[in-house]
């Protein structure tokens, strides 16, 4: 896949996408539409760090996860660079693409984990959302819920303290709520990442890990080597004090 030239900032390199054949979709697929004939859809395989795009490339194409977590960050005129979303499967990404007046990405995105996407050419998805009232609903409810969680990120920042904005941002890496499992094993994301979003220090994250772990509402490896262990338990952290 060739998006561009990269900002000078900016060194990782973009992901080759080698396309997966045969990939058995789940049902009910609210993505279905996108994988008809004539779409320019196609199925593609990611590791570890590769991109998917970088800021400030054309915007030629739209992105939908079906499989693992992407983080999107962004840079500013002074280089700045910070971890604005964490992106999981069942999102979309460079959906700014559909609209007018929007040539080039916004964000940067980078797999942080083996991810599978589909990857759908910026025509076809206007096609889809055009005669598609089914499909229009569903990415009118992607738009109006990642809006949502964007203000509950604000008022973290904003309100709450370093601890409880962690152990939120954990919770919605393994999509824990009140209906689901009590505990989910997610692929290990670094501390700096974290503390990138949460908006602290490497060591504040360590050391609140470390104190989750204690209570028992997390668990992983010693040395923060594999996946983490979250239980739906760690909410308590959040209503703490309320």
């Amino acid at each position: 896949m060739n998006e561009g030239t990269k900002t000078d900032n900016l060194k990782l390199p973009i992901a080759a996408l080698p396309e997966v054949k045969g990939l058995s979709a789940r049902q009910p697929d609210p993505v279905a539409c996108l994988r008809e004939p004539g779409i320019g859809s196609t199925i593609h395989r990611l590791r570890k760090k590769d991109a998917l795009f970088y800021q400030a490339m054309p915007a030629d194409c739209v992105f939908y996860v079906l499989k693992g977590r992407v983080k999107l960050t962004t840079v500013s005129t002074e280089g700045k660079e910070a971890t604005i979303a964490l992106m999981r499967a069942g999102d979309f990404l460079g959906e700014e693409c559909v609209a007018e007046g929007r040539p080039l990405r916004t964000t940067t995105a980078i797999a942080i984990s083996e991810c599978t996407v589909l990857r759908i050419e910026r025509r076809g998805m206007i096609e889809v959302l055009r005669r598609n009232p089914q499909f229009f609903n569903f990415f009118l409810s992607f738009i109006v819920l990642r809006n949502m969680r964007m203000q509950e990120d604000l008022v973290d920042r904003l309100f709450h303290t370093s601890e409880k904005r962690l152990a939120r941002i954990l919770l919605a890496l393994a999509n824990l709520d009140d209906s689901g499992p009590a505990e989910v094993v997610v692929p290990k994301i670094s501390q700096e990442t974290l503390a990138e979003i949460v908006g602290t220090t490497r060591s504040r994250v360590s050391f609140f890990m470390n104190g989750f772990r204690k209570q028992g509402f997390i668990d992983y490896d010693a040395d923060y080597s594999g996946n983490i262990l979250i239980r739906s338990s760690l909410r308590d952290v959040i209503s703490r004090g309320k």
